[in-house]
């Protein structure tokens, strides 16, 4: 599904990221996991058409998609998730909705249910505005929003950055409903959702990919995983 091989991207003539190269499957949940500073967004940036790599490649469904535009990059298929947890505050969720509902020509009731799906708390905030929801119950419409239209691939950028423990629960519900169902790439510092949901994790350092884990047992392995942070 993805493909991503030896990219370098850099900020100016800050170099960011190196050599980095990792994969997607179908229905995958593969998670970066790293310190901050570690270049994890800018690699998002970069799959998702926010920035464009020196050097490399990036293939998603047998098509090269480096370089184009962030918009066609997210009608072929993939949704990135900002990690800002910021939507139209002044809108109600159900405009929300809406406006996300609109580009990919989904009506307005498709919508709700492909959010009722994952999250069926959120009747009762249709009416709301979707500035006085919790940080959690943002992050949960903005995953919702970004299923809209059926994406192959989700880009979610640290989900539970700044949630209370028992929001992060419906964070992991609400990934765990989707796990399977669409592909997702997630930034996630928090390595106890890591370890739980993971079907592979890629571990950054310092722009660079410094190791894959594959195996349940040292996915949910705490201490191993930050030795290798």
């Amino acid at each position: 599904m993805l493909s991503v091989n030896n990219i370098d991207a850099s900020y100016g003539h800050a170099k960011v990221l190196h050599a980095i190269s990792l994969k997607v499957n179908s229905g995958e949940m593969v998670f970066i996991a790293g310190r901050n500073g570690a270049g994890k967004t800018t690699l998002l940036k970069s799959i998702a058409g926010f920035l464009t790599p020196s050097t490399g490649s990036i293939t998603f469904d047998d098509s090269s998609i480096m370089g184009l535009p962030a918009e066609k990059i997210a009608l072929s298929g993939i949704r990135y998730v900002f990690q800002d947890k910021r939507v139209f505050s002044q809108l109600s969720v159900k405009e929300n909705l809406e406006l996300a509902a609109y580009p990919v020509k989904v009506s307005i009731a498709d919508a709700i249910q492909k959010v009722v799906s994952i999250y069926p708390k959120i009747e009762k905030f249709l009416n709301l505005r979707a500035g006085s929801l919790s940080g959690g119950q943002r992050q949960i419409l903005l995953i919702g929003r970004a299923l809209i239209g059926n994406p192959k691939l989700l880009l979610i950028d640290e989900p539970t950055e700044g949630l209370a423990a028992g929001t992060i629960n419906d964070i992991l519900n609400v990934l765990a409903t989707m796990k399977g169902k669409v592909s997702m790439l997630i930034v996630e510092q928090n390595l106890s959702v890591v370890g739980m949901l993971a079907d592979k994790i890629y571990m950054m350092k310092e722009g660079k990919i410094v190791q894959e884990i594959n195996e349940k047992s040292e996915m949910t392995n705490k201490a191993k995983l930050e030795q290798c942070l």
